[in-house]
């Protein structure tokens, strides 16, 4: 029997709905970019091929999207098993994330209706790293939906099916690992294509693969701790904090792994001078040291790491220490040459949080009324 279960509560509630009209909003502009064009809603140009919406639906939607990855390897890879009840949630985030990168990524092209040629390998580019990207992106959307298929199945009571497919379902599992870390890494990658363009601080010809899967692993750490701590409060849940401490000790690691690489290249590359220029790059580069600082020096306190809302508060901090890291890398510090500028539309902003907005709203649908929380205790 199922240590899971639907919390079968309202769906349709007053936040629900103002997240609907955040959803509709988007919509109006997306018909407006669907039947006028991009120039119509954005303020791309030929300095700035893409902005807003591809650098957070891809660039850091998909790491905020790395819950069931960062799980996978801990659970399934470390053989961490008392971790596995938070695997369903992480798995369900997951899904949801990168969906809303792959629509994101359709919406952002400039012909979408030949979107289908990035299928067809006489239309592939393979010297391009956006190709690995697309295509990875892709897979793991499609394992991602058989790898939680078996909450679907065990919902409509399909026993028979869901057996067959638990026999199978380590290969996906497998394949969960290894493509995130592949497409991560090639967007770190993207990074180096793109040259002169990126600011030096965060221009390294030899660790963007890897600062690109650390920042996705703090992340996906990041969203588990976060999505536990607000589903215990949002709906009176038993805290998770217990579970959710044992997690820290793997945080601190792997934040004094990536802050000793981040800098280290710093050094060793004579970018010190940089830190101290008072320029934005300057003041980006020390704003998210500090934000990924602040949970390592948190949570290497076992006191800390038991605490629900420093163990909050050190996510919170992660999440956006590893978005403003891509943020900065890919839009903020970018410098595609003189005579060129850019700021988010309004409409562009709206798609932003309309899609966010979407993904929440799916989110809460499927809690309440699918088996994906772990046993919730009710009076």
């Amino acid at each position: 029997m199922s240590e899971h279960r639907a919390l079968n509560r309202r769906v349709v509630t007053l936040p629900f709905m103002l997240l609907g009209v955040l959803f509709l909003i988007a919509l109006y502009y997306l018909g407006v970019r669907f039947v006028n064009g991009m120039g119509f809603v954005t303020n791309l140009n030929g300095g700035y091929a893409w902005g807003l919406w591809v650098v957070y639906d891809i660039v850091i939607g998909t790491a905020l999207a790395c819950g069931g990855y960062a799980l996978a390897v801990v659970v399934y890879v470390a053989n961490k098993g008392k971790y596995h009840p938070l695997m369903r949630p992480a798995l369900l985030a997951s899904l949801l994330g990168y969906g809303l990168g792959g629509l994101g990524a359709f919406i952002d092209m400039g012909r979408y209706w030949q979107f289908y040629n990035i299928l067809l390998p006489w239309h592939m580019n393979f010297n391009a790293v956006m190709l690995e990207v697309g295509l990875c992106v892709a897979a793991y959307i499609l394992v991602l939906l058989i790898e939680f298929a078996p909450v679907a199945l065990e919902k409509f009571g399909n026993t028979n099916l869901r057996q067959k497919l638990n026999k199978v379902l380590f290969f996906f599992i497998a394949l969960g690992v290894l493509l995130p870390t592949m497409h991560q890494s090639s967007l770190g990658s993207m990074l180096i294509a793109m040259g002169h363009k990126v600011h030096p601080l965060w221009q390294t010809l030899y660790l963007q693969p890897l600062l690109a899967v650390l920042t996705a692993f703090t992340m996906g750490f990041a969203v588990v701790v976060f999505e536990a701590s607000l589903s215990s409060v949002g709906f009176g849940r038993p805290s998770e904090t217990p579970l959710l401490s044992g997690l820290g000790k793997a945080i601190v690691g792997l934040i004094a792994v990536y802050l000793l690489f981040r800098f280290g290249e710093v050094v060793v590359q004579g970018k010190l001078g940089l830190l101290f220029a008072g320029d934005l790059g300057s003041l980006m580069f020390l704003l998210e040291s500090a934000l990924f600082i602040y949970p390592m020096v948190v949570l290497m306190s076992p006191g800390a790491r038991s605490n629900s809302r420093l163990l909050l508060w050190s996510a919170v901090s992660m999440l956006f220490a590893g978005s403003l890291y891509r943020l900065n890398a890919f839009l903020l510090t970018y410098n595609p040459g003189p005579g060129y500028s850019y700021f988010p539309s309004v409409p562009e902003i709206m798609v932003t949080l309309g899609l966010v907005a979407l993904e929440v709203m799916v989110f809460l649908y499927v809690v309440k009324r699918f088996p994906v929380l772990h046993g919730e205790k009710r009076a």
